[in-house]
């Protein structure tokens, strides 16, 4: 079941990939401009919203709340269903290893905390409400993620530099992939419950078995290294995002992975790129930059490939 979705925030990286992923399935896609477009008129008649916006982390605590009040009202009046990508913050330092839909927010931190309140208040909206809970992101373009600006420079030189324990398992989620199943749910959004928590499975990866994963992308020998972070706290005077950037630290040492039982249930045809294939696409722009796409293009979207079987 196709129809009509408005993308917020489409010149982000999940927003675009999301808005490619909706033109590739046959949707009809609107791309909201915060400059000249009213929010409200702009849903009037969409199915779904797709909320993309994402704020710097200085920003969180003030504006978060602010665009969620306005992506529930819209959704509210339109009765659009609201498809909002999740992420691990809202789990906090003493969650398992494996997060699951279940696994209770519990985080303390800053930024944990706004995101928990974020969640609470779409659950307590009348919109139905789309979850999909991910990892880090890897992208087939430069987008400003933690592996095209950190961890992926160093491989021209044969070394992926990792910011935590290279033996700690990590999730990753390569946005393509995700922006597919995103679309997927959508599509069987009338089958789902008003609040549907569903976390994508991605990949779990380890430092050391990213950069094996890296070296076979590339073809030659690939050694990791962990990241030296005394520039990001000797940065902490000047830059407000240094202190989020090392809020989020313990992630980077945290074994956790996201369980796909719920995603399974619902998506069982769901096939993901192979990981060595996604590090390969996620490579690419970074040892061969060329120009990140601005905005999302109906031209550009037959542009992601098809996975192959994992």
């Amino acid at each position: 079941m196709t129809g009509t979705v408005l993308i917020l925030g489409a010149t982000g990286r999940f927003g675009r990939n999301a808005a490619e992923a909706f033109w590739n399935a046959g949707w009809r896609v609107r791309l909201f401009d915060r400059k000249t477009d009213d929010l409200t008129a702009a849903a009037d008649g969409a199915d779904v919203i797709v909320n993309g916006w994402n704020l710097p982390y200085p920003d969180w605590a003030a504006g978060l709340p602010r665009l969620t009040r306005q992506v529930i009202a819209a959704a509210e009046a339109s009765g659009a269903t609201i498809l909002l990508p999740g992420n691990v913050y809202v789990f906090g330092t003493d969650a398992p290893e494996r997060l699951a839909a279940d696994t209770p927010h519990a985080a303390t931190n800053g930024l944990g905390r706004v995101r928990i309140e974020m969640e609470q208040a779409y659950r307590n909206c009348s919109a139905q409400v789309i979850c999909l809970r991910a990892g880090d992101f890897l992208d087939d373009a430069a987008s400003g993620n933690w592996f095209d600006r950190m961890m992926a420079p160093s491989l021209k030189q044969g070394v992926l530099r990792y910011p935590g324990r290279t033996d700690a398992v990590h999730a990753w989620a390569f946005l393509p992939d995700f922006a597919r199943a995103a679309v997927m749910l959508a599509e069987r959004r009338t089958a789902l419950p008003r609040h549907a928590d569903i976390p994508f499975p991605g990949y779990a990866m380890t430092g050391a078995e990213m950069a094996a994963c890296c070296a076979a992308a590339l073809q030659r020998p690939v050694r990791v290294r962990r990241m030296s972070w005394l520039p990001i706290y000797l940065a902490l005077p000047f830059w407000k995002t240094a202190r989020h950037l090392l809020e989020m630290r313990y992630l980077w040492s945290k074994p956790h992975r996201l369980d796909g039982t719920v995603f399974d249930a619902w998506l069982p045809e769901f096939r993901a790129t192979a990981p060595q294939d996604a590090l390969g696409r996620a490579i690419a722009p970074v040892l061969n930059p060329v120009p990140a796409p601005d905005r999302p293009r109906p031209d550009g979207a037959a542009r992601q490939a098809q996975p192959r079987d994992a």
